[in-house]
């Protein structure tokens, strides 16, 4: 049986976390742990958490101070990674799996790798709104031939790159590829991650995979958007991929990049301030680079690394 740690990464949400367990709890393939981290929660997340039971084992990790998505990301998944599991499946504190998206998820990577091989580096879920629409800002970026598995009688379809809301990945890859960038704090973590797995081969997004997104508003979003209120949040974005385009990709897609947020900045109007403070960020990615950080046990288990877990 396939040892699955469910992470989930919680800062000041507790009523929609405890919908999030109660899901963990039933879906119909359990898994072998569920890992919260706690992002130093101050509306008593800690104390619920800690008189909590649960029909799972439970494993919180407490942090001192929020590190962001990103490093509850990253750290949850090396905690998930030292319990032993097989994969871990990482999603925010208001994702609310249907009761079979754990099961789907397993199996639907497992049918990808029959057909692709064992490099398959994810699979991730359909991710609606509490509506039943589609939730607007977790759509994955599909491949070019991405009904290749649908005319193979698969429920999957390939994909380059999505967001952290339900992902299942297996152990190979975070010895291999190693965690998210936590030093990326918000924004563009899940992107860079995600587009770093599927270097050499594609993810798969499972149909029968489905889980609710209760945000707030079902919107995407884009730099044209950027006000006082969300410009610290647009400002680690902006910064997180300036340095992935400069550090990882080329100069070229870095002076796009930059006169692309120019362009929206100037159809949203955004305040000459704000524009003045976000094309910092831009410039500051020129040195912010942080390295690739790998879990324990070493990447010395990966041999041979070419079996599937």
């Amino acid at each position: 049986m396939v040892k699955v740690a469910a992470v989930v990464v919680t800062f000041n949400r507790l009523e929609k976390l405890k919908t999030v367990i109660a899901r963990l709890e039933a879906q119909s393939l359990a898994p072998a742990w569920i890992v919260v981290v706690d992002n130093a929660s101050t509306d008593g997340t800690g104390a619920w958490l800690s008189g909590l039971e649960t029909t799972v084992p439970l494993h919180v990790v407490s942090m001192t101070e929020n590190a962001g998505g990103a490093g509850g990301f990253a750290r949850g998944m090396s905690e998930g990674y030292e319990l032993g599991a097989d994969h871990v499946w990482i999603m925010d504190d208001d994702c609310y799996a249907e009761p079979d998206a754990l099961h789907h998820l397993v199996d639907g990577l497992d049918a990808a790798v029959r057909e692709l091989g064992p490099e398959v580096p994810f699979s991730c879920s359909v991710v609606t709104y509490t509506d039943g629409s589609i939730c607007e800002m977790n759509n994955p970026v599909t491949t070019w031939d991405w009904g290749r598995l649908l005319v193979r009688d698969q429920r999957n379809v390939m994909v380059t790159a999505c967001s952290f809301v339900s992902v299942l990945v297996p152990r190979w890859v975070i010895a291999e590829h190693g965690l998210p960038y936590a030093e990326y704090f918000i924004w563009f973590d899940d992107r860079e991650y995600t587009l770093r797995l599927t270097d050499r081969c594609p993810g798969v997004q499972v149909l029968d995979s489905v889980v609710v997104h209760d945000m707030g508003d079902n919107r995407g979003v884009n730099f044209s958007m950027v006000d006082s209120a969300n410009a610290w949040k647009f400002a680690h974005g902006i910064r997180n991929e300036s340095s992935w385009l400069l550090h990882h990709q080329s100069v070229v897609r870095w002076v796009e990049f930059g006169l692309r947020i120019a362009v929206n900045f100037r159809r949203g109007k955004v305040p000459w301030r704000l524009r003045l403070r976000m094309f910092r960020q831009y410039l500051r990615g020129v040195s912010f680079n942080p390295p690739i950080r790998y879990p324990e046990p070493t990447r010395a288990e990966l041999k041979p690394r070419h079996v599937p877990w």
